[in-house]
């Protein structure tokens, strides 16, 4: 990325130096400067280096910035995934010990607060390898993955009823980021959704469905729902980033994304995994 922006200025360094050569070229030729080509090329020569030392005083520092916010992130997620592990471990140690009601309701939160905390570190560890394009490609049921991540929800959402009907599918995708999309779809689902309502996940022919029965959206907040900081109810919690993060996903991996929705009725998040399927890698 680096390289291609100290090229870019360059180049940019460059193109605007030629009118200036020209200019002398002209200046040249009318007052009748003997070797006059030679002086060109020797002007032309300075003000390439002097372009390649600006681009590289420009670039370094921010170089250099950069690395060092990689290597803070990647020691702040290494320092983080240990005492999260901790916290875990030690949780199910004590419930084995524990049979009072109470304290394994409390238990229980602690454990879940953890489960949290890690799945935020999984998502600043996604993050980092987005930015640093090192997504892992794989082959995976993505069946199993729905199941395992409606699993994680049912527990922080005991409220919300899951529907869910899946059948085995094959897909050739980044899984870590796969499974973030699916949180965050499933996710708004719940929130949009009436208390003790329930959020049906479907998956058949290559196609996932989330469908909630909650406020719903107009035309208008259709058009809009894929922006960055965008929420069609502000009194939602969150930022409004996840929908931007999911059309990112599927615009980069080739995943249809469509969207239905009627106010006060509910809204249906349609993921097409046709192009990214491989059929008979799964037995269903």
């Amino acid at each position: 990325m680096f390289r291609n922006l100290t090229l870019t200025i360059v180049i940019f360094y460059v193109v605007t130096i030629m009118p200036l050569a020209g200019v002398l070229h002209y200046t040249i030729v009318v007052a009748g400067v003997e070797n006059q080509w030679l002086l060109i090329a020797g002007t032309l020569s300075v003000t390439l280096m002097l372009g390649l030392m600006i681009a590289k005083m420009a670039i370094d520092p921010l170089r250099e910035h950069f690395a060092h916010l990689e290597r803070f992130s990647k020691e702040t997620l290494h320092e983080l995934n240990l005492p999260v592990s901790t916290i875990m471990a030690n949780t199910k140690m004590l419930k084995r010990t524990h049979d009072d009601e109470k304290s394994l309701k409390r238990l229980q939160r602690i454990e879940e607060a953890a489960a949290m905390i890690q799945e935020r570190y999984h998502e600043l560890d996604y993050l980092i390898r987005t930015q640093m394009q090192s997504e892992t490609v794989e082959l995976f049921d993505l069946s199993e993955l729905i199941r395992e991540r409606l699993e994680f929800l049912r527990a922080l959402y005991p409220q919300v009823q899951f529907v869910q009907e899946l059948e085995p599918t094959s897909v050739l995708l980044d899984k870590r980021g796969l499974r973030k999309v699916i949180d965050n779809l499933i996710d708004n689902a719940v929130k949009y959704t009436q208390k003790e309502g329930s959020v049906a996940v479907r998956l058949h022919g290559y196609v996932l469905e989330i469908e909630d029965h909650g406020i719903g959206m107009d035309e208008m907040e259709l058009l809009r729902i894929f922006d960055h900081y965008y929420q069609s109810d502000a009194t939602m919690p969150g930022y409004g980033i996840g929908l931007g993060l999911v059309k990112n996903y599927c615009d980069r991996y080739k995943v249809k994304l469509h969207v239905q929705s009627q106010k006060e009725v509910g809204t249906t998040m349609i993921l097409d995994f046709t192009d990214t399927c491989h059929k008979g890698e799964v037995n269903g």
